[in-house]
């Protein structure tokens, strides 16, 4: 990076406490956890005494004192959260008591309250500290148990030390010494060479990703887990970071069951328990060896993990020295084959190799003393030692042959092993170019001692068993925290190494290949050679070399994978992201990861009792590969969203080469083993759901949200092009809740409405409108919206909390119907609450606001639902039992009615109840066609429902509707008169005390009435309503005293008689046949275009509904929702 930061001096003491001068600070040594930054007075000294590793000891109450701002480092104490304070901004609560009294800043004081200088900043961050986890703090603990810490010096390893030699120790193991001489043998040199430059491309492309996303900032100690999650997100991370765990867990059990099979088969080969009488019991007992003694190590190994970690660290380079010894010593014996080829004869009857194990001599008959005797190799074969004793027909027919098993780098053998020699399981290691002669059962000759077949080949069950001997490449990042200068040192040092370790495979394949005969390279266990371990034969000076060398390796390699895996899992539970894992963050007083260490040798003992090598280094495979390919996807979504702090200084990668890494992984994880890959992918899908489920939410700007975000902004740029098709329509609602005085949520049943008609599919906002300015109601914005947010989750309702403060409610619910929602994801229809105690307020702009958002959503083409008595409606831990839900289709606006019914049924609620549609008839209306069609019209809509066809006869207008009607028109005058009085006392008052100021609610209503009148276009409709208005008007001026007033019917509006009419008579039918329906759905008629009888339309509808429990009105938003095509 280019920048540059000047530091200007700046006079006046800005930063300094009181007068006195920076240089009069007394400190000393710094602790681990503390910085530089200027802070002063009591705070600071306060800061100190609570801070229980501090060793500042002020001499004086003024003296500045750093204080740590920015630490990573994990609790010392086993059982904390790992600190993250920020250095930046808003973290004030260290600096309280720092004054600001210069002059030469004077201007920028307000923003030092909350924001540091420069000065302060560069300071701290000078002083920021990133320990590892491990030896560090475990050695620190001893040496400084009960006082306080000493100083701990800075990192000081470079590269080679750091970086290079680690990953070099953790790829070179197990599977070179134990296994890369057999998949030479059967895979043949040139697919062999496939598989090694396969598996070697695959985790250099990762550790090219790994380099970028470890140079892109500070990393801190925690390596790949760390990488992975801040690179993707906690689900992910958590999910890989555990097939990390895995992957580590099960190397150990790798690198114990090696050591293992080196001490029993080379090593101390009488050693063993179990001990087999029969050949095809050798297998049975060898793994029965295996169990007993792997538990055993495993044991013990973890006794000195959790003992003294310290000393595992220490033995690390000598481990890693029995490494290079041991492959120096196959590069000697290599050179040596040229001028004197080793002397191991292999044995051979026929084609077919033998065990050479029981015998000392390769011949069936020996002449000692002028003598013809039988050899200990015919009685293996024969009845008995007599020459004319029966034996085995294959053993007659062919003869005896020895071939030297390494013929040395200029015999030619190379061609004969450049080709695969796959088999089954029980097949006999052959060397095709000797004759052979049959004559016997093969079925019965593998219980003779040959050299067979302890498993089935095939191409890619060697490419799993290979893996993970390249597998260590993240040994560097682990480490970042003891690194100098750890952007530089990972790329450098991880590429450097896998390149080594590339070579010497590559070499090795080839130079096996070159050295061995075919027959012997197959030999897994060496028993064609006495039981030596075949590599051992190609070394120099001993074969003891390299057993030894093995050994003390694969000893090496367990201890550090059981060192690691605890502290992988332990950074994971004291994330705190799976909820599970929490009890294994804590861990010794030092930090040991004591319970997780338990749980990493219970895992490890799982693979032991696999036993076999060549079945475990599959599954390490596969978490492996997942945990790469993952690295590999995190540096391809970083490069490709180009988030502005994807500034990595390791310039070396790009995009296409990390997602050639990951599709390698993939590929990789079918080829290995296409059943191991979807248990692997399984287990780790369910780690990410559990912890999307129930894990903590975390914000740690990973690429996932970044690449949602690019998702969700292409997504609504393609929603915009066009408007959805009625197919494709579904309510996107928009929720008006009202708050209380305490902003607590007054109608939660509107959510449990909610989520039972949305199922958790399409959008949901939830709005809400406090009354008053925002800069004055800030806090009670926030706390209403984390309420609503708490009640949405409560009810389960999955959406977008939106609070708005205006400076009236109409005001604020017409934004939110106008502005809720982004380009093509906005809302379509609105629900809300109908105002029950409209009657008994005293304030009409209640039921003002009501019809205004009826009118407004009407404009703005949304549906509209209007839930009456919503407090009665089930919650989504009811379950309604048989019933049903009617619908009252008076008019058909678009088929809302239809649809809300299918939707509620398909939530557990609702889903017993059936569905019941209602039509009414007039006097002309044929009824029973009209049943016939509408039963024909929903079978095309694929719903079921009964049909029931109500006719309203044209009846007299009832005395109790004129009634009705009267009683409506004097309530109507009545609240006209006093909210006039009203507004006359209001303009008094204001007249004498404050001129400025206007009444909100009469300019409100002369805003509305005055345009209204003055710009009218003259349609019929309009024409119509505005006599009708005038004949209100005049009929309302004639009515003097309302309380003295003789009801005379025919002063009154008759197209108020007509609505009233229309609402008892329907009100009278509804109830009659719906009065037990779960719930009723009708059509809402739309408020009068003449503002003049909005109370009067509150009252139709309070008429309409009366006697009903629950109800839904609903509006539709003029267009069709509902299609009988496919």
């Amino acid at each position: 990076m280019g920048e540059r930061f000047v530091v200007v001096p700046v006079d006046g003491g800005a930063g300094v406490v009181g007068d006195r001068e920076p240089s009069d600070a007394v400190v000393s040594d710094p602790a681990p956890d503390t910085g530089g930054s200027a802070g002063g007075g009591r705070a600071a000294a306060e800061e100190i005494e609570e801070g229980e590793d501090s060793v500042f000891e002020p001499q004086d109450p003024n003296t500045v004192v750093p204080i740590l701002e920015y630490n990573r480092e994990p609790n010392k104490y086993g059982d904390g959260v790992p600190k993250e304070n920020s250095p930046f901004i808003n973290n004030t609560e260290n600096d309280k008591g720092n004054s600001y009294d210069g002059t030469n800043m004077a201007l920028f004081e307000e923003e030092m309250e909350s924001n540091p200088m420069v000065s302060s900043l560069l300071n701290k961050l000078a002083n920021y500290t990133n320990l590892t986890q491990g030896a560090q703090e475990h050695e620190e603990a001893d040496e400084d148990e009960g006082s306080k810490k000493k100083a701990v010096k800075s990192p000081q390893m470079g590269t080679f030390m750091g970086v290079y030699l680690p990953c070099l120790q953790n790829i070179l193991g197990v599977i070179l010494f134990l296994r890369l001489t057999w998949i030479v043998g059967t895979a043949g040199i040139l697919e062999s060479l496939a598989i090694v430059c396969l598996c070697c491309s695959c985790t250099m492309l990762t550790a090219i990703s790994m380099s970028a996303i470890a140079t892109n900032g500070v990393v801190p100690a925690g390596g790949s887990y760390y990488m992975i999650s801040r690179s993707l997100g906690p689900e992910f991370g958590g999910a890989v970071g555990l097939c990390f765990y895995l992957g580590t867990t099960f190397a150990g059990s790798m690198y114990i069951l090696g050591t293992i099979e080196i001490l029993l088969t080379y090593i101390v080969p009488k050693a063993a328990i179990f001990v087999a009488e029969k050949k095809e019991d050798e297998l049975n007992a060898l793994l029965n060896n295996m169990r007993v003694y792997g538990t055993c190590c495993l044991a013990l190994m973890s006794v000195v993990v959790f003992v003294g970690v310290k000393y595992v660290n220490k033995l690390a380079l000598v481990f890693l020295a029995c490494v290079i010894l041991s492959i120096f010593s196959i590069y000697a014996g290599v050179i040596k084959t040229i001028f004197e080829p080793p002397d191991f004869p292999v044995c051979m009857l026929g084609n077919r190799t033998l065990q050479n194990l029981n015998f000392d001599k390769c011949l069936k008959t020996d002449f000692l003393d002028n003598m013809t005797v039988t050899t200990k190799l015919w009685s293996l074969f024969c009845d008995g030692p007599e020459l004319n004793a029966t034996c085995n027909e294959y053993f007659d027919n062919n003869n005896v042959t020895m071939v030297q098993g390494i013929p040395g780098l200029t015999s030619g053998v190379i061609s004969a092993n450049m080709w695969s020699v796959y088999g089954p399981l029980g097949m006999m290691v052959e060397n095709n170019e000797l004759s052979s002669l049959g004559g016997s059962d093969s079925a019965q000759d593998i219980y003779m001692p040959y050299v067979i077949n302890d498993i089935t080949t095939f191409f890619t069950l060697l490419v799993g068993i290979y893996f993970p001997s390249v597998t260590g490449i993240m040994a560097g990042s682990n480490r970042s925290g003891d690194l100098r200068d750890a952007q530089k040192s990972i790329p450098i040092g991880t590429i450097l190494a896998i390149a080594t370790t590339s070579f010497i495979y590559v070499t090795c394949v080839v130079l096996f290949g070159a050295s061995i005969e075919g027959v012997l390279l197959r030999d897994k266990f060496g028993d064609s050679v006495k039981g030596n371990l075949v590599i051992g034969t190609l070394s120099w000076p001993s074969p003891w070399v390299i057993v030894i060398g093995s050994f003390f390796s694969c000893c090496g390699a367990g201890l550090q994978s059981l060192t690691g895996a605890p502290r992988l899992l332990q950074a994971i539970a004291r994330d705190g992201i799976v909820p599970f894992l929490q009890v294994f963050g804590h861990g010794k007083a030092n930090g040991e990861p004591t319970w997780a260490l338990l749980l990493t040798g219970g895992i490890c003992e799982i693979g032991i009792l696999i036993a076999s090598l060549d079945a475990v280094a599959p599954i390490l495979s596969m978490f492996f590969l997942m945990c790469y390919l993952f690295v590999n996807l995190a540096c391809a979504v970083q490069t490709l969203l180009r988030t502005p702090n994807w500034r990595p200084r390791f310039k070396y990668y790009h995009w296409a080469l990390s997602f050639l890494g990951m599709s390698l992984c993939l590929a990789l994880m079918f080829i290995c083993s296409w059943y191991y890959a979807i248990v692997a992918m399984a287990i780790a899908g369910c780690i990410y759901k559990y912890i999307e489920y129930r894990g903590a939410e975390k914000e740690w700007g990973d690429g996932i949200r970044g690449l949602s975000l690019n998702a969700a902004r292409y997504a609504l740029i393609r929603l915009e092009e066009a408007p959805p098709h009625t197919k494709n329509w579904r309510p996107q609602v928009l929720v008006l809740l009202n708050v209380d005085s305490d902003q607590a949520v007054k109608h939660p049943r509107l959510l449990s409405l909610t989520t039972q008609l949305k199922a958790g599919k399409g959008l949901t906002i939830v709005g809400n409108v406090l009354e008053g300015t925002y800069l004055t109601k800030d806090a009670e914005a926030k706390r209403a919206e984390q309420n609503i947010k708490s009640s949405m989750s409560a009810e389960r309702t999955k959406g977008f909390c939106h609070v708005v403060v205006s400076s009236n409610l109409r005001d604020g619910m017409s934004h939110l119907i106008q502005s809720a929602g982004l380009g093509g994801m906005k809302h379509n229809t609105v629900l809300m609450a109908w105002p029950g105690a409209w009657r008994q307020s005293n304030d009409p702009q209640s039921w003002k606001n009501f019809i205004e958002t009826v009118r407004e959503s009407t404009a703005a083409h949304h549906a509209l639902l209007v839930a009456k008595n919503v407090d009665s409606f089930p919650t989504n831990q009811d379950r309604l039992g048989e019933g049903t839900i009617d619908v009252w289709w008076v008019v058909h606006d678009g088929g809302m009615l239809m649809l809300l019914p299918f939707l509620l049924r398909q939530h557990k609620v609702w889903r017993k109840c059936k569905m019941r549609i209602f039509t009414v008839a007039q006097m002309d209306d044929n009824s029973i066609q009209m049943k016939k069609d509408l039963q024909m019209f929903l079978y095309h809509l694929r719903l079921d429902a009964e049909v029931e066809v109500v006719e309203m006869h044209d009846n007299d207008i009832s005395a109790f509707t004129y009634e009705k009607t009267l009683m409506m028109e004097q309530r109507s005058q009545m609240l006209k008169q006093m909210q006039l009085s009203r507004t006359e006392r209001e303009r008094e008052a204001q007249l004498i005390h404050d001129r400025n100021t206007a009444s909100h609610a009469t300019i409100n209503d002369k805003a509305e009435t005055g345009p209204d009148r003055v710009h009218m276009t003259w349609t019929k409709d309009k024409l119509f309503a505005e006599r009708n208005r005038n004949r209100e008007c005049n009929a309302n001026v004639a009515v003097r005293d309302l309380f003295n007033m003789k009801p005379e019917w025919e002063s009154l509006n008759q197209a108020n008689v007509r609505r009233m009419h229309t609402a008892v008579k329907l009100n009278g039918v509804v109830v009659n046949k719906s009065q037990g329906a779960h719930l009723v759905l009708l059509n809402m008629p739309g408020p009068p275009r003449n503002r003049g009888g909005d109370e009067n339309y509150m009252e139709f509808l309070e008429v309409l509904l009366e006697g009903l429990n629950r109800v839904l009105l609903v509006r539709g938003g003029g267009r069709e929702v509902i299609t009988i095509y496919s």
